[in-house]
């Protein structure tokens, strides 16, 4: 038997990610794929509220299963700015570049660079809420590094290592990331919910 999942992405290549951990059982459905094409509102201030809110706009559009995350990242001597508003910290235009600026002209001249990255997934099943976290720690550098990635990855240097994620390969970057580790405990739930579920 077949369990639909949807989702909160139009991104392929995290679906086939995703799709490839799961077990058969489960089917990853996009958001285009079920019929969601409105833009899905981030009005909250925590990471948990906002992953909440797009997860309850999908189950109450479609009434099927499915999940949402939201990721900040979150720099101590900054209050934990820009964090639930990473993606817009420099405007609404979400641009990277504006963002990564801006970060580093707020830091300028302060030696206290550490700051970790938060990803919180929202999952509803059958109606229930579960949430599942993951943490990366590390410190902002001096300047963008790298190529690879998006976001804050040019300037994120996670405990552990003297790259930037945007210097590592994907492979380097997962035994690292805050999303794969929620994503983690994400699958080892969903592994075992049909056996709790026909208790």
């Amino acid at each position: 038997m077949m369990y639909p999942l949807i989702f909160a992405t139009n991104n392929a290549n995290k679906v086939r990610e995703v799709q490839s951990m799961l077990d058969p059982s489960w089917k990853l459905i996009t958001l285009k794929e079920a019929g969601i094409v409105a833009d899905i509102p981030e009005p909250f201030d925590t990471l948990e509220e906002n992953a909440r809110a797009k997860a309850e706009f999908i189950y109450q559009s479609t009434k099927k299963n499915c999940f949402s995350e939201d990721t900040g990242l979150e720099v101590y001597a900054l209050n934990n700015a820009p964090g639930v508003r990473s993606a817009r910290f420099a405007g609404e235009q979400g641009n990277d570049a504006a963002n990564i600026q801006k970060l580093l002209h707020l830091l300028d001249g302060n030696s206290k660079r550490n700051a970790r990255f938060r990803t919180v997934i929202s999952l509803l099943l059958d109606g229930d809420e579960y949430q599942f976290e993951g943490i990366c720690t590390g410190t902002i550098s001096l300047t963008p590094r790298g190529e690879n990635g998006f976001g804050y990855d040019p300037v994120f240097i996670p405990d552990g290592s003297h790259q930037t994620f945007a210097e590592m390969d994907i492979t380097s970057k997962n035994i690292f990331s805050h999303r794969k580790k929620a994503v983690a405990k994400l699958l080892h739930f969903l592994s075992t919910y049909h056996g709790q579920s026909k208790n």
